[in-house]
């Protein structure tokens, strides 16, 4: 990372996006502007009940469009929900998606578009630049503010069979807008505000130091950093606060904006297989990994975890360089804590005889090819191990 040059070569992909309070009713204008004229709403049995999927399509409807509900949705989603979705996508007869959710819908969402112009099953487009015709139009309101899948190039998406998470990277599955409304964060428990936030920051901090960052994607992860750095924590005390769930929100984008073009690391190929093989929420599991992470990297990406660990209101002047190694990772368990993530993974099911299959699938995942320190799987068993 420390490397990088400003004349490297680097592109940068974004949806169109709207932000602010009140984004989420433009849906049903952005969705007839797109062409659409029966629309599949993907959400999840939870956003129904807090009565936002009701309103979205009260909106598609006063737009004069048609629209079908799907919501047989579970966290990490699986490949056979997508398949389920693309059934109900193609007996409708839809023609543009809407997802309202968390990663889960939003994952799931662009697996069904991937599938509702592409020939083949899910597993054909696992890697990067597999997809090769667009999908229908997508329109994506996020509900939570932590995954960025609204605006990035990932989906992720479980083998339910042999139990991975596969990654898909292509801007065929870049939404064409993200309508990015706080107000529907207000939903959200303390306990998923806590863990989105910190995937948030996780995005962040891994874009920041991947090697394949740019100056671009460093702007967006710093700002991202430092609001996280003033909202997260005081959101958490006072659920209701629009500046602060407004400010997680613009963090959760600008990670988003970041993290899609930089990529990611060591951090989230292992939540990625602990996600796959053990079925536990993705968010907690980075926040849990990256002070771990960050220590093995910090010799090979010191000065951008030093730039980082600024944006979080660390002083590190005067201090030498195993000083400031201490002080940031310090200062990021302080916060898993503060935020309510007391305790590791052995907490979640994770047990020693898991830790050899847990890293060698982790090595396989995409996200360690950007990781600023090549990482083997003894490295990764080493870092689960200390993560437990």
């Amino acid at each position: 990372m420390e490397e990088n040059a400003l004349g490297h070569l680097r592109k940068f992909v974004a949806p169109e996006y709207v932000f602010g309070c009140g984004a989420r009713q433009l849906v049903g204008r952005y969705a007839r502007n797109l062409g659409a004229r029966r629309v599949l709403v993907v959400t999840d049995e939870g956003l129904i009940a807090t009565g936002w999927a009701d309103e979205i399509c009260r909106l598609l409807t006063e737009e004069g469009l048609e629209y079908t509900r799907f919501s047989e949705i579970t966290p990490n989603p699986k490949d056979h929900e997508v398949a389920a979705g693309v059934e109900v996508y193609r007996k409708e007869d839809c023609n543009a998606i809407v997802a309202l959710g968390g990663g889960s819908p939003m994952d799931c969402a662009k697996g069904i578009g991937i599938l509702s112009t592409n020939e083949g099953s899910i597993y054909d487009f696992e890697g990067v630049d597999q997809v090769s015709v667009p999908c229908p139009p997508l329109i994506f309101i996020p509900s939570t503010a932590g995954t960025a899948a609204d605006i990035s190039q990932f989906a992720i998406v479980t083998h339910a069979a042999e139990k991975y998470k596969m990654a898909i990277i292509s801007k065929a599955v870049v939404p064409d807008v993200s309508l990015t409304d706080p107000e529907v964060t207000l939903t959200m428990d303390c306990e998923l505000t806590a863990c989105t936030g910190l995937d948030a920051l996780t995005h962040a901090i891994e874009a920041l130091v991947s090697n394949a960052n740019s100056p671009i994607t460093d702007l967006h992860a710093l700002d991202a950093i430092r609001l996280i750095s003033a909202h997260l924590l005081p959101v958490l005390n006072k659920l209701d606060d629009m500046e602060h769930r407004t400010g997680m929100m613009l963090a959760s984008l600008q990670a988003g904006l970041a993290f899609s073009n930089a990529s990611l690391g060591a951090v989230h190929a292992m939540a990625h297989s602990l996600g796959g093989l053990k079925d536990l929420p993705h968010g907690e599991c980075n926040a849990i990994l990256l002070p771990y992470v960050v220590d093995f990297n910090f010799e090979m990406a010191r000065e951008g975890y030093e730039k980082m660990g600024a944006a979080l209101g660390l002083d590190l002047v005067g201090q030498a360089p195993a000083q400031r190694r201490e002080t940031i990772v310090g200062a990021l368990l302080r916060l898993q804590k503060e935020a309510g993530i007391d305790g590791g993974l052995t907490r979640l099911g994770v047990t020693p005889d898991d830790i050899a299959e847990l890293a060698r699938r982790a090595t396989q995942d995409a996200c360690l090819v950007t990781n600023p320190r090549p990482a083997e799987q003894h490295d990764l068993e080493a870092i689960y191990e200390r993560a437990a």
